[in-house]
Formats: structure tokens, C-alpha cells, sequence
């Protein structure tokens, strides 16, 4: 009780922590924390890891035999049972052997107390390897619970890094704002002055109009991660410390990802699982023995005369099947073409897991090329608006040629969005392939 206790204090104090750390702006890494602790989807697998960790105890239970403790009260006349309590409670008189006696007898009370202690001695592996299974059972419970923060950790991750580039992008975006804003007031100076005409300033106007419903969409975009953010920690999240876009880099090996995958070991132990069937089916050839004591008293009225109407028993039972219709031979068969199968399955996903990290890593590497590619055409498209905007001034070219080439610099910002944040998924998919190694 004290050990919970203090497990509470800690929590809460944490909690409290946590909250306070809210009112400014959350780091990636106290998220993280949070979210381990606070996640609802964590928890829930917590709990099937705890539950498995409980069958795991009753299956090593079963390895320490029974205590049973039985009272009987009974009252009869029948000539068998009547006399059959007299014997069982020491009270038998000469008299009762008499035929009187012995085929009508009056009413018998009867009251026994028994303690009885049974014990498996040897089951042919059976029990050890029910044993096994359940340990394995737990272990997989935990990796799911792993697997399941890791997944949580990638949302966690993701969701941080898609803010950085959604303000990034804020950034772009609003540096176009000023600019198309100057245009539109360079525009009606022109017109002003008749240098320009009224339909120039509508499409101008029309652009930025574009360019606002653009901003708020970018602006919408960081209000529903936030609330996906409050949804996986669990808790209100209104401001969060941006990561740095450039950090994000990785130096995963693939002998990380093969020694880590939380895949490949669910898959080893289901493996292992497998075995241990063939073991459990192989015990049905074997005998089953057994050891047993009993200790009991008995008597007309409970308890009485417990000292003397005493008695004990102790013995041993073997049991074997040596015929059930070919059933166990079958069960064996059964047992050792999962277990093949299983093993074909571990190769299998072994392979896939391989073929994922190169796929994974390819996709990167095209990913950093585009990057490269769409950054200088993005400082390209800019330097040509500005050189159309001139020209424009200067009566060499029209203001749909501007806007086309200003059009042109928003694909381009929303593209080096798209391809950064493609890679971010990549690299986050990536860690999450070695989650076992993070954790």
C-alpha cells in the first residue's frame, strides 16, 4: 500500500508538472513523457500486458498442486449409508452387526471435516511447457504494448514536425501576402495615374484573395493538430515548442532494425510458442503421476470427538492413455506443421522487414533530391516574379503574366511542403521499425 502510494504521489506530481509546463509551450521530448503515461490507447495495452502477466501465475500455479478442505453434514437412514458413517466415525458397536440393526438402523447424523493435498508429480512437460507458452504469451502482450507506444510516439513525432512545416510554410505564405499587398497598392497608384487598368487590380486582388484562403487553411491545419495533440496526451495542448526542421536525420543500420524490430520478436516468440506445443503434444504419449494426503474427522455433531475419530491418507495415482482413437497422434502432426509454418512466417517477415528499410531508405534519398531540386526552383521562381513585377512597371509585360509567375511560387512553396513532409513520415516509419531500440 505504500509502494501505491507513492506511485500515485509521483503521478500526480508529474501530472501537475506537466500541466504547469502547458501553460507555456510543451517540448517534443515532455510530450513524449506525457503521452506515455496519459496515452488511453497505452494504457489499455498496459493492461493486457498485466492481464497475461497474471495468466503466466496461473499457469505456474497449476506446478504446485491443490489444498482442499471439505465439510460434509449429513443425516440418513438408508442401511448403507447409516452404517458407513458409524464406520467412518470410529463409533461402530457390536451391537449394530445385529440384522435389526443393520437393515432398519434409526437416523444417522453425520459430520466430516477432510483437508486434501493434491500434487503433480510428472505430466510428461505438460505443465512446464503450458508454462512456457503463458511466458511467451506475456512477453508478446508487452511488445504489443510497445508496438502500440511506438505507434503513439510516431503520431507524437509527426504531428510536433508538421507544425514546424505548417509555420514554415505560415512564413512563406505571408511573405507573399506582403508582397501581392504591395503590388495591389503599386497597381492602384498606376491606375491613379493611368498606367493601368481597373481589371489589373481585380486580378491582383483576386490572387491575394487566394492567398488568405491559403494562410487560414495553413492556420486551420496547426488548430486541428493541436487538437490531435490533446487527443493522443490526453489533455488540453494550446501551444507546443516547434523542433527544428533540419535536425531530423537518421543513421538507422538495417542490423539496428533486424535486432530491434518489435515485429521479429513477436514473431520469435510465437515461434517459440509453436515448440512448446509439440512439447505439450508429445506429453499425451506419456503416464501422469500424481501424489495425494488427506487428513480428516469425523462424527455425529461437528467436530466431536476430533482427537480420536482422526484419520489419515496418503498414496499415489498413475493414469496413461494408450488408446483415444489415434487423436494424440494427430495433435502431434497438428502441432509440428504450425510449428513449420510459423517458422516459414518468421523468414517471411524477416524478409518484408528487409525489403521495408531499403524501400524506406530509397524513398528518403529520392526525397532529399526533390528537396534540393524543388529549393532552388522555389529561389528561382521567386527571383522571376520579381523580374515580371518590374517589367510590369516598366509596361513589358501584363499583369496575367505576373500573377502566372507568382502562381508559380505558391506551387512551389506548397510542393517543398508536401516532399518534407513525405520525408518526415519516412524517417519517423524508419525509427519506428527499430522501436524496440528507442524505448
Amino acid at each position: 500500500m505504500k509502494y501505491i502510494t507513492f506511485r500515485r504521489i509521483v503521478s500526480s506530481s508529474l501530472f501537475v508538472s506537466y500541466a504547469a509546463l502547458h501553460a507555456t509551450a510543451l517540448s517534443l521530448n515532455d510530450a513524449i513523457e506525457v503521452l506515455k503515461t496519459q496515452n488511453l490507447e497505452i494504457k489499455a495495452a498496459s493492461l493486457d500486458a498485466q492481464s497475461a502477466q497474471r495468466d503466466l501465475k496461473i499457469a505456474q500455479g497449476h506446478s504446485y498442486g491443490s489444498l482442499d478442505f471439505t465439510q460434509t453434514a449429513s443425516r440418513s437412514n438408508d442401511a448403507l449409508s447409516a452404517f458407513g458413517f458409524k464406520l467412518t466415525s470410529r463409533e461402530v458397536e457390536a451391537a449394530d452387526f445385529g440384522i435389526k440393526d443393520l437393515n432398519y438402523p434409526g437416523y444417522q447424523n453425520f459430520h466430516q471435516s477432510k483437508l486434501t493435498y493434491s500434487l503433480p508429480l510428472y505430466t510428461g512437460g505438460k505443465l512446464s511447457g503450458y508454462e512456457k507458452i503463458a511466458a511467451q504469451m506475456e512477453k508478446i502482450k508487452q511488445l504489443d504494448t510497445a508496438s502500440v507506444t511506438a505507434e503513439k510516439i510516431y503520431q507524437t513525432r509527426k504531428s510536433y514536425y508538421d507544425m514546424a512545416l505548417i509555420e514554415d510554410s505560415i512564413t512563406h505564405m505571408s511573405l507573399i501576402l506582403n508582397n501581392i499587398t504591395a503590388l495591389e497598392k503599386t497597381v492602384s497608384a498606376m491606375i491613379t495615374e493611368g498606367y493601368a487598368k481597373k481589371v489589373d487590380l481585380l486580378e491582383v486582388q483576386a490572387k491575394k484573395a487566394n492567398v488568405i484562403r491559403t494562410l487560414q487553411e495553413l492556420k486551420n491545419n496547426q488548430k486541428l493538430t493541436l487538437h490531435f495533440l490533446s487527443f493522443l496526451l490526453n489533455q488540453n495542448i494550446t501551444k507546443i515548442t516547434l523542433p527544428n526542421l533540419q535536425s531530423l536525420q537518421t543513421n538507422i543500420s538495417e542490423a539496428d532494425v533486424m535486432a530491434s524490430n518489435l515485429d521479429l520478436q513477436k514473431a520469435s516468440s510465437g515461434l517459440e510458442i509453436r515448440a512448446q506445443m509439440i512439447d505439450v503434444a508429445t506429453a499425451s504419449y506419456l503416464p501422469q503421476i500424481g501424489a495425494f494426503g488427506e487428513a480428516s474427522t469425523a462424527d455425529d455433531t461437528f467436530l466431536g470427538d476430533f482427537g480420536k475419530h482422526k484419520a489419515y491418507t496418503i498414496g499415489a495415482r498413475l493414469s496413461w492413455n494408450l488408446f483415444n482413437g489415434n487423436i494424440d497422434n494427430q495433435t502431434l502432426e497438428k502441432a509440428r506443421i504450425e510449428h513449420l509454418k510459423s517458422k516459414t512466417q518468421t523468414e517471411l517477415a524477416k524478409k518484408g522487414i528487409s525489403l521495408q528499410y531499403d524501400q524506406i531508405r530509397t524513398e528518403i534519398q529520392n526525397d532529399d533530391f526533390q528537396i534540393q531540386s524543388l529549393t532552388k526552383e522555389l529561389e528561382l521562381s521567386e527571383a522571376i516574379y520579381r523580374n515580371y513585377e518590374g517589367r510590369y512597371r516598366e509596361h513589358l509585360a501584363s499583369m496575367s503574366d505576373v500573377l502566372i509567375k507568382h502562381s508559380g511560387q505558391i506551387e512551389k512553396i506548397l510542393a517543398l511542403q508536401n516532399i518534407k513532409n513525405q520525408r518526415n513520415e519516412r524517417i519517423f516509419a524508419l525509427e519506428k521499425l527499430t522501436a524496440g531500440a528507442q524505448q
